[in-house]
């Protein structure tokens, strides 16, 4: 090999090294490691940046607008509800989660599907106290084995099968064709990860963290006289073993129910408090049916979507200091509502209106955007700050954003738009119906995910086009000699590898001629090889790298490089078993 393939290499395994062994972040190692291919000449600038321009990202990219959109309603709560349900345990979780997820990647590309499950899954993770941890895997796994059983799945089944078609005299391959190797597969995976995810995925605790000096807040919500938790029990209503929070008391009708067993249901008019930390809180904010007690809140100005919860410290010299809330009219004198008060880290008991405030008081506000720029700097708070994605969700156009969703899924699945096309589609109609805004649009964007694949597919790019990775493949195919089983193995163990190292459509792309020329030569029919490249091309499981939903739920994981290989090799190896032994008696040598 020249020099640049054996500094490309050389990259490539650095990379995959600092992500294993340091606490570096993904987008530092990926760009230095992209600069470094740029500066001494092995890509040009226009290659090594060209995956900035890549389709599959900029829809990623798009969807996130979708995904806030679902954010911003509430939407992603009734998905995480309604299709996912409520489990008791971490298995049941996985297996409720990987089903529909497996079923949505056969019919849509698996990449923007785990890109707008992800803050679904979080939420879900959150309300269910379950580790994250222990859903972003499965839920990557889940879309790359849907992304198996269908031809437009993923992307790297549409670049083989086009490869067949120009290179080679088979037929067209149908859309579920590939469906014989790819539904087994997914129920191998499947019950791989449900029975063994317990012991082989991290288990980092719960997903809301508890803050070094956590404020207590007593929160006082009101079923609202439209609710559709009117009728429900306490348990069925989600409200029962939440994650920071807990249902101190209902008061209904003058009397107060101090003790509140599940089995108890709600009524329209009743006045919940709730107890918790600020994060656990907010989560019960955002439920729609549940409405702040405070009337005041409904007597503001703004729109309630346009408005934020702001966290502000009373000062000795504020004109409120000894007064209640009810006679300090933070209405008229600040345009904001007090939600909640904490002293000392815990929360005032009483009724919210007739706390006395005092100096120190911290004061859960609901008020628009501008009251920290204005109050900031005045002498009536000692700090001012707003919590970030405390906006009352626009509960009104959940439906709107669930039709957006729909309408998006429809027009890939059933009228053939290209996945770009229906998601720039779907942004635009949700920013154009208010289902977001343009503020939160841009805030719900991760750039750290889209500038980690955009390198991945320039390193990519490096091994191919130097021929570091040609010359692995063909020598790795070499070592088996003319058994067409072994041969068949050894094409699917080098996509494999490839894959992992170099992405899927540009591992998928420099392996087809070789599996081509290798069922040439042994004088054999070509298309279990064609197929076998699809599903490991696309089957990747044990680096982030190798393909992007792993990407994707790196960060929101809290994933080490390690975890992807604990589970993800023997992923690789029994999908790989699962392939070679059935795809020889579908399409006999």
């Amino acid at each position: 090999m020249e020099w640049d393939a054996w500094l490309a290499l050389g990259v490539a395994g650095g990379v995959a090294v600092a992500l294993a062994c340091t606490r570096i972040a993904a987008d530092v190692l990926l760009v230095a490691a992209l600069t470094a291919l740029i500066v001494t000449g092995v890509l040009p600038v226009e290659e090594a940046l060209a995956g900035f321009a890549n389709p599959g990202l900029a829809t990623v990219a798009v969807l996130y607008v979708v995904a806030s959109g679902l954010v911003e309603t509430g939407a992603v709560n009734y998905l995480g509800e309604y299709l996912l349900g409520r489990p008791r345990s971490a298995r049941s979780a996985q297996l409720r989660l990987m089903l529909p997820v497996v079923s949505l990647s056969t019919f849509l590309n698996n990449t923007p599907v785990v890109a707008m499950l992800v803050p679904a899954v979080q939420a879900w993770a959150r309300r269910n106290q379950l580790p994250v941890s222990q859903l972003m895997l499965p839920l990557s796994y889940a879309a790359i084995l849907g992304g198996t059983c269908s031809i437009i799945g993923t992307s790297t089944n549409l670049v083989v099968a086009g490869l067949a078609t120009a290179r080679t005299s088979l037929a067209p391959i149908g859309f579920f064709e590939v469906a014989w190797l790819g539904v087994p597969t997914a129920i191998v995976g499947v019950t791989f990860v449900v029975a063994l995810g317990r012991w082989l995925l991290p288990d980092r605790g719960s997903p809301v963290g508890t803050p070094a000096d956590p404020r207590e807040y007593a929160l006082e919500l009101l079923v609202a006289k439209d609710s559709p938790l009117i009728g429900r029990t306490i348990e069925a209503a989600g409200l029962r073993h939440l994650s920071g929070v807990y249902l101190a008391e209902i008061e209904r009708a003058g009397s107060v129910l101090p003790a509140v067993p599940p089995t108890e249901r709600l009524r329209a008019g009743d006045r919940l408090v709730f107890v918790g930390m600020v994060e656990s809180v907010l989560d019960l904010y955002k439920i729609r049916g549940l409405v702040p007690a405070p009337d005041q809140v409904f007597k503001l100005d703004s729109p309630r979507p346009e408005r934020q919860l702001i966290e502000a410290v009373l000062a000795p010299t504020s004109p409120v200091v000894g007064r209640t809330i009810r006679e300090a009219e933070f209405r008229s004198q600040y345009e904001a509502v007090v939600i909640a008060v904490a002293r000392e880290g815990r929360r005032v008991p009483g009724k919210l209106g007739d706390i006395q405030l005092l100096p120190g008081d911290t004061l859960l506000l609901e008020a628009r955007p501008s009251f920290v720029r204005q109050q900031r700097g005045s002498r009536d708070f000692l700090l001012v700050s707003p919590i970030e994605g405390a906006h009352p969700p626009r509960h009104d156009r959940a439906w709107i954003a669930g039709l957006v969703l729909l309408a998006l899924v429809i027009g890939v699945a059933l009228l053939g738009l290209p996945m770009l096309h229906a998601a720039l589609l779907a942004a635009a109609a949700s920013l154009a119906l208010r289902c977001t805004t343009a503020a939160s649009a841009r805030r719900s964007v991760d750039w750290s995910v889209l500038i980690v694949i955009a390198c991945a597919l320039g390193l990519g790019r490096a091994l191919e086009s130097t021929g570091a990775a040609q010359l692995v493949a063909s020598a790795w195919v070499d070592m088996v000699g003319q058994q067409p089983w072994l041969a068949l193995l050894a094409v699917y163990a080098i996509t494999s590898v490839a894959t992992e190292l170099i992405t899927n459509n540009a591992a998928a792309v420099l392996i087809f001629p070789i599996a081509e020329a290798t069922a040439v030569q042994l004088g054999i029919d070509l298309r279990p090889f064609v197929f076998v490249v699809m599903l490991a091309a696309s089957a990747s499981f044990a680096t982030p790298l190798g393909y992007q939903t792993n990407l994707i739920v790196y960060g929101p994981g809290g994933y080490k490089y390690a975890d992807y290989l604990r589970i993800g090799i023997p992923m690789n190896f029994l999908c790989g078993i699962v392939a070679v032994a059935i795809a020889p008696w579908i399409w006999p040598f």
